[in-house]
C-alpha cells in the first residue's frame, strides 16, 4: 500500500483501549438483529472463484492454499483481493470461519485460540480429503498468522502443512501498543476481555495462552515459514515480535522491499499486493521474483 492510500492510525493509546473495549461490550450483548443471515461464505467465496471444491492442484501449483482471517475478520472480507490474486495465478484456494462466538454474526476470530486451531484442524482434512493433495499451505493475517503456529505443534498440522505465511502475525503476543499495560488502570477490563472474547485475551503478550505457545521452539521440523511484517504495524507491537526463529524461517520487512509502503496492521492483510507478491513467491519460492514498489502493478 502506498503512502497516498494509507490507512489512518490510531493517535492515543487510552481512546483506542476505550473504543476497544465499548466494541467488547457490544459483542457481549448482543441485539436481534445480530442474528440476520446472510448468503453463506461458502457460496459467496465460490462465486469470486475460491472455495471451490471441485478445484484440483495443478502440477505448477501442487497444494491448495488455505486463507486464516484475522481477529473480528471472517472467511470473506479478509481475503477479497488476495484469494482472487492467487485464483487468478492458478491456485486452488480455500479459506474457512473460526472461532465464532454465539450471537455474533461475521466477527470472528473472538473464541479461544487452542479451540481455533482444533476448526483449522478439521478445516484442512476437508481441503486436502477435497483436492487430494498430501498437503496444504496456509497463509494468515495476524491472528490467523500465529493461531496455525498452535495447530502445527500440538495437533499433528506439521503433517499436513508444507508451509506458513504469516501476514503481521502476532506469533509471540502484542502490548497493543502498549495498551495492554493500561488494563489494570481500568477495573473489570481484563475480566471482560476474558470472558466474552477469550481470542483477545489470548493473543496479549504473557498470556497462559502464548506461554504455552512459546515454551519451545518457534517452529517444528519440516514446515517452511515466512512472516511479512511492516514497521508502521500499530496492532502487533512491537513488530519485530512478529518474526520467527528457526532453520527454516525467512522474516521479511515490507519496507526493505518498498520504503514508500506505509501499510499498517490492516492494510498489509487485505489490500497490500506488495504483500501479496511476497506471498506468492513464499508459496512458490523456486519462481519467486523480486518484490519492489513496481510489484503494485503486477
Amino acid at each position: 500500500m502506498l503512502p497516498w492510500i494509507r490507512a489512518p492510525r490510531t493517535p492515543r493509546a487510552r481512546r483506542t483501549l476505550a473504543a476497544l473495549l465499548l466494541a467488547v461490550a457490544a459483542i457481549a450483548t448482543p441485539t436481534a438483529t445480530a442474528t440476520a443471515t446472510a448468503a453463506t461464505p461458502a457460496a459467496a467465496a465460490a462465486s469470486r472463484g475460491w472455495n471451490d471444491y471441485s478445484c484440483k492442484p495443478s502440477a505448477a501449483h501442487p497444494r491448495p492454499v488455505v486463507l486464516v482471517h484475522g481477529t473480528f475478520g471472517n472467511s470473506i472480507d479478509n481475503w477479497l483481493v488476495l484469494a482472487p490474486y492467487l485464483v487468478s495465478r492458478g491456485y486452488c484456494v480455500f479459506s474457512l470461519d473460526y472461532g465464532q462466538l454465539p450471537g455474533v454474526p461475521l466477527f470472528h476470530g473472538l473464541g479461544p485460540i487452542d479451540r481455533s486451531a482444533g476448526q483449522l484442524d478439521a478445516f484442512v482434512d476437508k481441503v486436502l480429503g477435497a483436492t487430494g493433495a498430501p498437503k496444504a499451505d496456509l497463509v494468515g493475517h495476524s491472528q490467523g498468522g500465529m493461531m496455525p503456529n498452535y495447530y502445527l505443534k500440538f495437533l499433528g498440522g506439521a503433517a499436513e502443512v508444507n508451509a506458513l505465511v504469516g501476514i503481521a502475525p502476532d506469533n509471540h503476543g502484542t502490548t497493543l501498543l502498549g495498551l495492554t499495560a493500561l488494563l489494570p488502570y481500568f477495573p473489570g477490563a481484563g475480566d471482560l476481555l476474558t470472558e466474552h472474547t477469550p481470542g483477545l485475551a489470548d493473543q496479549v503478550a504473557g498470556s497462559a495462552f502464548m506461554t504455552r505457545l512459546n515454551a519451545g521452539p518457534d517452529t517444528v521440523p519440516g514446515v517452511r515459514y515466512t512472516v511479512i511484517a511492516t514497521r508502521y504495524d500499530e496492532v502487533v507491537t512491537p513488530y519485530r515480535t512478529q518474526y520467527l526463529d528457526g532453520p527454516n524461517v525467512r522474516n521479511v520487512l515490507l519496507q526493505d522491499l518498498c520504503p514508500l509502503d506505509l501499510s499498517e496492521h490492516v492494510a498489509i492483510g487485505t489490500v497490500d499486493r506488495i504483500a501479496f507478491h511476497e506471498v506468492e513467491n513464499a508459496l512458490d519460492p523456486a519462481h519467486a521474483t523480486p518484490t519492489t514498489c513496481a510489484s503494485v502493478i503486477g
